[in-house]
């Protein structure tokens, strides 16, 4: 990687916070490389690790080019390729990165075969979203594919039949107990199952919960981030990982 900037350094720092478990030497030089060539950054959401894979965000993507000062994006939808009956939908995108840029195109597709099940109804703009991000990758030289493309294409994570449904647990009631220690055991469990940053699942929890902290929340309040967040994680893990880094930088609410 060469000679690493301390910024480099704080970003492969952060990595290693977030997931400690599956981030190999490989993987945090290749990380190196992308924030070094593409100025991409873990801190803000840009790149994604999944299935021991870097990927990029949309909000990655369109960062890199308000920085390289992208000229223009021409996008339009492929008549032949869709059908608003049934949820299908192509679009082109052509990015141009300068005035006299020629433009790099890229396809984007989606149906309800292909997305996430939480943007079920969204299928033209998911498309849209897909063609603007492998346009956006090829012009600038993103040999990694972006969150949005893989869809529910994703290797799903094995969950147990109990992950399903969480049933009433018995609590002691007392404060610091994320609502007792059968229920705070259970969300113990989805951490480890789905392998899932704690801290950012405890900041999720206090956004849910609308409290400004796990001490202050009730039992039900948090029976009821647990079930939600068994049901996410089962649905679809790589949103929920999208989602619980948006709460990357922010202060944590007491324990």
């Amino acid at each position: 990687m060469g000679k690493t900037s301390c910024a480099v350094l704080r970003e492969i720092r952060l990595a290693k916070q977030l997931w400690p478990e599956h981030i190999s030497k490989i993987l945090v030089q290749q990380l190196g490389r992308m924030i070094e060539k593409h100025g991409l950054s873990v801190l803000s959401g840009d790149i994604q690790l999944l299935n021991a894979k870097w990927y990029v965000t949309h909000s990655g993507l369109l960062g890199l080019a308000t920085r390289c000062r992208c000229y223009g994006i021409w996008i339009h939808p492929v008549p032949e390729f869709c059908n608003k009956a049934l949820g299908q939908w192509a679009f082109k995108a052509t990015v141009f990165k300068s005035r006299t840029c020629k433009g790099f195109a890229g396809y984007g597709d989606a149906d309800p075969t292909n997305v996430s099940p939480l943007v079920r109804g969204a299928e033209m703009r998911v498309a849209e979203t897909r063609a603007v991000n492998r346009a956006l990758r090829k012009a600038y030289g993103i040999g990694i594919c972006s969150v949005e493309e893989i869809g529910s294409f994703a290797e799903p994570v094995p969950s147990p039949r109990e992950a399903k449904k969480v049933p009433p647990q018995a609590v002691d009631g007392k404060n610091g107990n994320y609502g007792g220690p059968k229920v705070r055991d259970r969300l113990c469990q989805l951490i480890r199952q789905h392998q899932l940053d704690a801290n950012l699942v405890k900041s999720y929890a206090v956004d849910f919960c609308g409290t400004k902290s796990l001490r202050e929340a009730t039992r039900e309040q948090v029976e009821n981030f647990v079930a939600h967040l068994a049901e996410w994680a089962e649905k679809d893990r790589n949103a929920l990982l999208c989602h619980l880094n948006s709460y990357l930088g922010m202060k944590e609410g007491a324990a």
